[in-house]
């Protein structure tokens, strides 16, 4: 059985995955995110292109949006039309390559930056880090204050991360966000479906 997580997009790091990536991937897949944004930066652009391929093949199996991240050229080369890139890579591509995105994220960390990458072209963006979180140690979470005011600023739908987690994704969406981004929790849980049915279930 699937479920529908329609306001959780899982974000990728191979590094942190607990078993074979594309099993992962899979197994993701099958509970039917909002979307998987391969974010594999480490990677050549070659190589990056071949696990590209692997996973949109996944992707198109269920039904789910693969988001690519950070490779512009690499994602018109293989055919995706949703990619998203941190916002000074946002910055360099032009407008000819903006419409040929169908969907386009950038990374933000103040109103400024939602608001840049707004006038830039983007159908959503993210926006951290919210809580604390072990991929950004030591570092104070931006906090629900900022999320809202992020949230308030632009029109397009915000998707909060960092410490995002079945016991604060319903202040995530209270504070008007669009959904909620999973990275390090996703890649090494040992029950997928059970953590993303728990980030439905959660008020």
């Amino acid at each position: 059985m699937t479920i529908c997580m329609s306001d959780i997009l899982c974000v990728t790091n191979r590094r942190l995955c607990r078993e074979n990536f594309l099993t992962r991937i899979e197994k993701i897949a099958a509970c039917r995110p909002a979307g998987i944004i391969l974010r594999e930066k480490d990677l050549s652009p070659t190589a990056y292109v071949r696990l590209a391929g692997e996973v949109l093949a996944i992707c198109r199996q269920y039904g789910v949006r693969c988001i690519l991240h950070s490779f512009a050229d690499a994602a018109l080369e293989v055919g995706a039309g949703e990619i998203h890139l941190p916002l000074p890579a946002l910055r360099q591509i032009g407008k000819e390559d903006v419409v040929r995105f169908t969907r386009l994220g950038a990374s933000c960390h103040s109103v400024e930056d939602a608001l840049e990458a707004q006038q830039l072209g983007c159908t959503y963006i993210t926006a951290g880090h919210i809580f604390e979180t072990d991929c950004k140690k030591g570092l104070p979470g931006r906090g629900l204050s900022f999320l809202q005011a992020v949230c308030g600023a632009v029109s397009l739908p915000v998707y909060a991360i960092g410490g995002i987690g079945p016991r604060n994704i319903g202040l995530v969406r209270a504070a008007g966000a669009a959904g909620g981004c999973l990275m390090r929790s996703l890649m090494e849980s040992e029950n997928v479906q059970e953590l993303l049915k728990a980030m439905e279930g959660a008020i």
